[in-house]
């Protein structure tokens, strides 16, 4: 533990009222570093607004209340993922999760096409993710399901469709997963026109993903966040020099910095957030470009109230609800 950055004081006061969109903690069906009652205890130590629960097997919106219940402070949300073990794009899954009080829903990872199809090599040093293996255990044991497809003949499958329409209904926050770049590009523009607000592109730089700057600029022009995930970087994915011009030149205000934590063997989940701050600092971010993407996006994501020194646009758009 000691080996890893110890925050300084500066980034965990800049990082204050966050919301960590995406973190990776126990119960979850690999080992991971803390559990959700736990970590939420030290997210009210630190003054953090709460976190958001991803499993890519199993909806968390049960989890969240339960947590929420023995931590009232502290706002943790649920979510579902779009992959096999809930049945894919499943309308019925995500009425349900909605219904239990997700926020999020992310769209295919482990099993989106883009994912299984890539042939992307990780960078030499590169840490591997926990779910790999156990993919290969589902495939060894003849359990590989079919790769959930978003796309046919050039446009949205119908499922994908009425996902979105249920994301819209009961406007959560729609999170693009493991899709490849121009399936976003088809996605983000059926989102807008079916209703949707809250949407982010899940790490972009991420190995099966690689999205070219232009794209990310394009749809953050659509009004996607564009998801910054400390473990990209972190665990030799792409380059930290990559992933700081990305930020710079898409722009911070089209950011979200998240810490996609919770393996046994990286940093503390509580700790992510404001180690990202001290590093974006050293980069010659500001301290507002700095709360921009920790908090003042992050809360926009997670449906939370914008504070008093959010940007006007936040501020308006909650206000025409």
């Amino acid at each position: 533990m000691s080996d890893h950055h110890q925050p300084s004081a500066r980034a965990r006061d800049l990082v204050r009222d966050a919301y960590d969109v995406h973190v990776h903690i126990a119960p979850d069906v690999m080992h991971r570093r803390i559990d959700d009652i736990d970590l939420a205890a030290r997210f009210a130590e630190l003054g953090m607004a709460g976190f958001v629960l991803k499993s890519h097997y199993t909806p968390t919106a049960e989890r969240a209340a339960v947590v929420r219940k023995v931590h009232p402070d502290v706002d943790v949300l649920g979510a579902i993922t779009l992959n096999a073990s809930v049945g894919g794009l499943n309308p019925i899954a995500v009425e349900i999760a909605a219904r239990g009080g997700a926020q999020f829903v992310w769209l295919p990872t482990v099993d989106s096409s883009n994912q299984r199809s890539c042939l992307s090599e990780e960078p030499e040093g590169a840490t591997p993710p926990m779910w790999a293996q156990l993919q290969e255990d589902l495939r060894a044991a003849g359990m590989a399901a079919p790769a959930v497809e978003v796309e046919s003949g050039g446009g949205l499958v119908p499922e994908a469709r009425q996902v979105l329409e249920l994301i819209a209904k009961h406007d959560m926050t729609l999170a693009t997963g493991h899709l490849h770049a121009d399936e976003s590009g088809s996605l983000i523009p059926a989102a807008v026109e079916l209703g949707v607000r809250r949407m982010v592109i899940t790490h972009p730089e991420f190995t099966s993903q690689r999205m070219l700057l232009d794209q990310q600029r394009e749809l953050a022009e659509q009004g996607a966040l564009l998801e910054r995930c400390l473990t990209t970087p972190l665990t030799g994915k792409v380059s930290w020099d990559l992933w700081f011009s990305n930020i710079r030149h898409a722009g911070p205000e089209n950011s979200v910095i998240s810490s996609d934590l919770g393996q046994p063997f990286n940093p503390p989940v509580e700790d992510g957030l404001a180690i990202a701050a001290d590093l974006l600092l050293a980069q010659d971010f500001t301290e507002e470009e700095v709360r921009l993407m920790t908090v003042h996006n992050s809360r926009w994501l997670a449906g939370a109230e914008p504070l008093p020194d959010a940007p006007s646009h936040h501020r308006s758009k909650v206000q025409a609800v």
